[in-house]
């Protein structure tokens, strides 16, 4: 299959569902007749509790990050951390727990860092020229023009635009070839397509992860109580589907997509997995093959 036509997923919860990898990887290696053809993993991506240049998320799980590494390393997955703090101040910046993963980052293999900050960028840059950088879609930048500028910074392999910016075909049709490899789609968003808080939900998300004191953000969407449901997802008008990826957006030459999933439990992740890559006469087997893992917890 022409390698132009592969869409690169970029999963959710490198050291949150290390677990959950430990069977789904091997599953889909040893039996690509279960999945589509057109499709493979780009990267996964999370960072451990208690890092303070955590963003988008409060980050999870404890797992040694050497055996997560071994892990993606025996399958040549990129690993990517994900720092997309907003709110990063100069004395931040020597953190020894966050320095200490990007150079193990760093030495094994080609992994990669997802940032926010600026200053961040710069500092990372410097000390640890080996790993890429992702632009992070905290910076709701959901004007195109700030989209097509941030694509445009060659400090970025990649960037993820605003999920507002899904269907905007007209403009990203303007797109020379080489800034439509760099977007990375966020397929399965289901906040709010009116919402105008996110800057401030994310900048919240950033104070807790620096442990200062400050409000909680209350989420005044919509159904926000009912908490995230793909189903609910589904209908949002930015939701990139299984179709929409292959028909439109492979075509035009758009092959990366992001799918969250975060704090949102390895379930989920599956019925991601199975909807987004899984052919569908296979579903029933992948979900008893995990499933019937007695590693896991997935409830």
């Amino acid at each position: 299959m022409d390698s132009r036509r592969i869409a690169h997923y970029h999963l959710p919860g490198l050291f949150e569902f290390f677990e959950f990898y430990q069977v789904f990887l091997p599953l889909f290696y040893a039996h690509r007749e279960y999945f589509f053809d057109w499709c493979d993993i780009g990267s996964i991506y999370g960072a451990p509790a208690d890092c303070i240049w955590g963003g988008g998320r409060v980050g999870g799980g404890e797992r040694d990050p050497h055996e997560v590494l071994a892990l993606l390393g025996e399958y040549g997955i990129s690993a990517r951390l994900t720092f997309s703090n907003s709110l990063l101040k100069a004395e931040h910046l020597s953190d020894a727990k966050c320095n200490a993963l990007c150079r193990l980052f760093e030495r094994s293999g080609e992994n990669g860092v997802i940032v926010h900050s600026d200053l961040l960028l710069k500092a990372l840059r410097q000390r640890y020229p080996g790993l890429y950088f992702v632009s992070s879609t905290t910076k709701v930048l959901t004007e195109f023009d700030q989209c097509r500028h941030e694509a445009e910074r060659g400090e970025f392999r990649y960037v993820v635009p605003d999920f507002r910016l899904n269907k905007a075909f007209e403009q990203l049709q303007t797109l020379p070839e080489p800034l439509r490899e760099k977007l990375e789609f966020l397929c399965n968003e289901c906040c709010w397509v009116s919402c105008r808080e996110r800057k401030a939900c994310y900048e919240a998300v950033s104070r807790k992860n620096l442990g200062e004191a400050g409000p909680e953000h209350r989420c005044t969407a919509p159904d926000a109580q009912g908490g995230y449901r793909f189903s609910k997802a589904m209908k949002n008008p930015a939701f990139i589907s299984v179709d929409d990826i292959r028909s439109r957006y492979l075509p035009m030459g758009f092959s990366n997509f992001k799918i969250e999933g975060r704090g949102l439990g390895s379930a989920l992740l599956l019925e991601f997995l199975l909807y987004y890559m899984t052919k569908p006469e296979y579903h029933l087997p992948v979900r008893e093959e995990v499933y019937l893992s007695n590693t896991l917890d997935l409830f």
